[in-house]
């Protein structure tokens, strides 16, 4: 039997890998501005739940393809691919934990990507991106609702995307339990990009 201590460790590392994997999700808000994101104003936080306790985690590296013109919103397109090696847990062992087959096993899975299939106008300065996110090898149609707002020079792009970690294999084995860590992971993200 393992020790309480360890095993609460590994719970720890799990949500911390879980929400990076969500982070990953917000992600595609960068896909909407036809701009370059400015990461070291941006922030993607995944939050998942460790027996009913909030975890936040958060992506660092990603790579996007942008194509959006808000007088023409329908026309645009995004292409996202995020380093699922890239998020910080706070400790090394974490990160290496959520590297692993029963989380993101990226190895095999070094990237989560997001491709759009329609943007959609939803009032304001509000859209609905549809497109399909994949993890670990796993694929679900997602749609994420993305407030952009223009300020001087840049960009911002700010959402919330709720996803079931259980659909794209995070969390495997004794981890499949969703008692111990939440299936929903939320996907917050803040975008900032420069306008081109």
């Amino acid at each position: 039997m393992k020790s309480t201590s360890s095993h609460t460790m590994r719970l720890q590392s799990v949500r911390r890998a879980t929400l990076a994997g969500l982070a990953s999700l917000s992600l595609f808000g960068a896909g909407l501005a036809h701009a370059d994101v400015d990461l070291s104003k941006s922030t993607v936080i995944a939050t998942t739940k460790q027996m009913n306790v909030p975890v936040d985690g958060k992506f660092r590296k990603f790579s996007a393809q942008l194509n959006f013109d808000p007088a023409k919103p329908t026309a645009g397109s995004a292409n996202v691919s995020i380093d699922t090696g890239s998020y910080d847990l706070g400790a090394d062992d974490y990160n290496k934990q959520a590297q692993g087959k029963e989380w993101f096993d990226s190895a095999a899975f070094p990237a989560a990507t997001f491709v759009s299939s329609a943007i959609a106008p939803a009032g304001g300065n509000q859209y609905r991106i549809t497109g399909k996110l994949t993890i670990k090898g796993k694929s679900q149609t997602v749609v994420v609702p993305v407030a952009i707002a223009s300020q001087g020079a840049t960009q911002t792009f700010d959402g919330a995307l709720p996803i079931k970690r259980s659909q794209f294999d995070v969390g495997t084995g004794e981890w499949k339990d969703t008692s111990v860590v939440a299936d929903e992971v939320v996907i917050k993200f803040h975008l900032v990009a420069a306008k081109k």
